[in-house]
């Protein structure tokens, strides 16, 4: 992208330079003046487009890249990113880092929601390779189960990557980000119940036998009826921690 193809962006009385900065890149990406992969223009040209000074278009260029839209490259310059989900959707996850008491169970409703309709979509698309690699998870968390002193992490480990598996063969990026992004919070949940709970870790287990079994089989009802029931039973244990916690 040149210079001259930079529009100067109209100001709003009482709006910060930074975020006439933010709105308008968002503009010129929105428009397809930038696109993935574009290099911005120089700093000096960009600032005159925009109708502000270098320190302000410094800081909105530091906000998108936190957002995932711009990448600086040393030496080389500011770029477009892919603009990829998985990137543009990650910063949610320090939002949802954040939560705790009642907002943990909020975050774990809509992961539940989520979940189920991508096991669901699952079933109808997950291919060989992956029902493989899925129950070769499972197949590692039934040998450490049996040890003497199992070790959770790993147990949990395994289980955020079966989980992947089946967010990923939904086939939808968007959906595969936005669970990845609440997953984090509800995992560290789940370690928590598994090091408290007795049993916890075999009765989600058992669960994700019988969720292979339904995405194996290729039945999407199934495979959504089982996940939310797992994915119900975590949140039940959230419910009666976060009355606990208070209580405490």
């Amino acid at each position: 992208m040149t210079p001259d193809k930079v529009a100067e962006q109209p100001r709003t009385p009482g709006v910060s330079q930074t975020d006439v900065v933010v709105e308008g890149i968002r503009r010129l990406i929105i428009d397809g003046r930038l696109r993935p992969g574009d290099r911005l223009p120089v700093e000096k040209d960009l600032a005159a487009a925009l109708g502000v000074s270098r320190n302000p278009l410094r800081e909105g260029v530091r906000a998108l890249s936190m957002m995932g839209v711009l990448e600086t490259r040393q030496g080389d310059g500011t770029y477009v990113t892919g603009l990829e989900p998985s990137m543009l959707l990650a910063p949610i996850g320090f939002v949802v880092d954040l939560q705790h008491g009642s907002g943990t169970t909020h975050v774990h409703s809509v992961r539940r929601i989520l979940e189920t309709e991508a096991a669901a979509s699952a079933a109808q698309r997950i291919g060989s390779a992956d029902l493989e690699a899925a129950a070769e998870l499972l197949r590692h968390n039934a040998t450490e189960l049996a040890l003497g002193e199992p070790n959770h992490e790993t147990v949990i480990e395994n289980d955020i990557a079966f989980h992947r598996i089946i967010a990923e063969a939904a086939g939808n990026p968007v959906l595969t980000a936005l669970i990845d992004a609440l997953g984090g919070r509800t995992m560290r949940d789940r370690l928590r119940r598994s090091i408290t709970q007795p049993g916890a870790d075999e009765t989600a287990h058992r669960e994700h036998l019988s969720i292979l079994a339904a995405l194996t089989a290729h039945d999407p009802d199934r495979a959504r009826t089982r996940m939310s029931a797992h994915l119900f039973t975590v949140e039940d244990y959230l419910l009666e921690q976060s009355v606990v916690d208070e209580d405490m």
